[in-house]
């Protein structure tokens, strides 16, 4: 990507983190390819592959019906290729619950033309940064 791609794909994920945040599910995946393909980790409540705009946004829907609160904030975005790594750091309090759970995890994004047209969620930050051939981070 040239730079100026890379600054229009880095805002328009952080668009649609904060849709999520404001749990507009709609505007979250309103700029994501109609056939996108979108995975998270088995090990992910509701993990599994997802296939298309409408089955990412009944996915981050059903993510956020256990919070009583939160959010996930990037908080780093690095570029490699055709993707950008997302460092995403998730704060959120269950209904049921009186405690935080702070979760550090990577989002992988694949764009096409400026569209993302796959994302691939990591559990673990240095997994998703080799997945896409970059160093580790310390």
């Amino acid at each position: 990507m040239s730079p100026q791609q890379q600054q229009r794909a880095i805002a328009l994920l952080k668009d649609a983190y904060a849709a999520f945040n404001r749990n507009d599910i709609s505007a979250a995946v309103h700029a994501l390819d109609p056939n996108i393909e979108w995975q998270e980790p088995a090990e992910f409540p509701g993990g599994g592959l997802y296939h298309g705009r409408p089955e990412v946004a009944r996915y981050l829907t059903s993510s956020r019906v256990p919070w009583a609160e939160g959010a996930s904030e990037p908080v780093r975005f690095t570029v490699s290729g055709d993707r950008v790594v997302v460092f995403v750091h998730a704060r959120f309090r269950l209904k049921d619950g009186t405690t935080f759970t702070e979760v550090d995890l990577a989002d992988v994004y694949t764009f096409r033309n400026g569209t993302p047209v796959a994302m691939r969620a990591f559990a673990d930050r240095n997994s998703a940064l080799e997945w896409v051939g970059l160093p580790r981070s310390e």
